[in-house]
């Protein structure tokens, strides 16, 4: 296919509907740029369960080994299983996904050896340029004088058990778990991970199928981790885990079936992997991180770190400061000891141990970490983004008591709340976030925001 690549090159992965945006025939030249690029003799691949991921996967491991690659498959995995690999190899690596998108996507999320991202500043746009050229042309690559090896290997159970080595499970009370793997790739990495570890195991929608029946795997959007709400009510569980498609994100929810705010998390787990660290060390959090995230970390000794929104931004600061820790509003969590890589099953690791330590029920233990109300992210469609954010700048500018930063979009705040208003990079939105010390004033911030915005 002549390739318009403007539409499934985004600023950190590949994205797009098969075989309507790409195809194997384009799979195939990316493996072939992503050498060239990486200046790579080997590399890693792997796939989660859509239908089209295996065929892709394989065109892509072709133009790899057509360049003179030595090509390991590991076949069905997490994303995070992906980065593993890449780090425990040393070896550059490509994950066929698209995540939480529906069924007829697919996508390729690339990592230089040791798990170092790939986007469009690190590699990215040089990959682009050259599938473009040799799609263009009509011809591939010239082939390199002997061809690379494909193999296959298993790297699951070394998954599970590098993972396993990084938490302190021992001393954990049984408990019953509540886990919705959304049809996706949580199904085959949750029972090899919890396999050992006191559990009773509630599984939910396990099969692999990248049809998505149940519902769409991504446990952001409320309406998709209803099930597992009612399913942790009425078994009685402890908590509910829930996965998104390619298992590198975990929402969390309680014994009584209310989700806990992503923000809560990274607090928690900061408090944990700073107790690991001798109460030293730097923690990241992008800036709609809740303000509980830096006080629970100064709490604990340690340095908080504030970012931009993205997953580039966070790693490249962890690279930076040799931070120990990082997280996101939207359940991607960073660690140190799993090359700076994002890893929802660790982080819900570390939730099992936090709460298996002591007799407390999840939602006991957590309000510690949630001190502060939110609204969520609410998105509003703007004709204009740059002339809504420079009207709400110019409404806030000049009030006493109120500062204004604009690291990420446009972020106000006071003594008493926050709030930030970011564009989208794909979509003529505004994303606005905001907290507050109590619901009132919360919800009277809100207000006044979404007018301006919408005005």
């Amino acid at each position: 296919m002549a390739a318009d690549l403007s539409q499934i090159v985004k600023a950190y992965d590949v994205r797009g509907v098969v075989p309507d945006q790409w195809d194997e025939p384009l799979a195939e030249l990316f493996g072939a740029a992503f050498v060239q690029v990486t200046n790579a003799d080997a590399i890693v691949t792997g796939h989660d369960m859509r239908p089209s991921s295996p065929r892709l996967s394989r065109a892509f491991a072709r133009g790899a080994a057509a360049r003179g690659a030595a090509v390991t498959e590991i076949g069905l995995c997490s994303t995070d299983q992906l980065y593993f690999a890449s780090g425990q190899f040393g070896l550059p690596g490509a994950m066929f996904t698209a995540s939480h998108n529906p069924a007829q996507y697919n996508g390729i999320k690339m990592c230089r050896s040791g798990a170092a991202p790939v986007g469009q500043d690190t590699g990215l746009g040089e990959i682009r340029a050259l599938v473009e050229q040799w799609s263009d042309a009509g011809a591939p690559p010239a082939p390199a004088a002997t061809t690379g090896t494909i193999t296959q290997r298993d790297t699951l159970t070394d998954y599970a058990a590098y993972l396993l080595s990084l938490v302190d499970l021992a001393s954990m009370r049984p408990l019953k778990v509540v886990v919705d793997a959304g049809n996706g790739m949580g199904g085959h990495t949750v029972p090899t991970v919890f396999a050992g570890l006191r559990v009773d195991l509630i599984p939910m929608y396990f099969e692999l199928d990248g049809t998505f029946p149940n519902h769409e795997a991504n446990p952001l959007d409320p309406k998709n981790i209803v099930d597992l709400q009612a399913k942790v009510r009425e078994t009685g569980a402890d908590l509910g885990l829930a996965f998104d498609g390619d298992a590198d994100r975990c929402f969390v929810v309680d014994e009584r079936g209310g989700g806990i705010s992503p923000s809560a998390i990274t607090a928690l787990v900061a408090a944990r992997e700073l107790a690991r660290n001798g109460g030293k060390g730097t923690v990241i959090h992008n800036l709609i991180t809740s303000w509980s995230v830096p006080e629970v970390v100064r709490e604990n000794g340690g340095t908080p770190v504030r970012t931009r929104v993205g997953h580039s931004f966070i790693k490249a600061e962890m690279a930076e400061t040799g931070a120990i820790f990082g997280g996101e509003h939207s359940a991607h969590y960073y660690f140190r000891d799993f090359w700076n890589a994002d890893t929802g099953m660790l982080a819900a690791l570390h939730v099992l141990a936090a709460l298996g330590g002591q007799d407390g029920t999840l939602s006991e233990l957590v309000a510690q970490y949630d001190r502060y109300t939110g609204s969520g992210e609410i998105n509003s469609t703007v004709d204009d983004q740059t002339g809504r954010l420079a009207a709400v700048k110019s409404a806030y500018e000049g009030r006493e008591g109120v500062t204004i930063d604009e690291l990420d979009g446009l972020t106000i705040a006071s003594a008493d709340w926050w709030f930030n208003l970011r564009p989208s990079n794909t979509e003529p939105l505004l994303r606005l976030n905001v907290e507050a010390r109590d619901e009132p004033t919360m919800c009277q911030v809100r207000d006044e925001a979404l007018a301006l915005i919408r005005a």
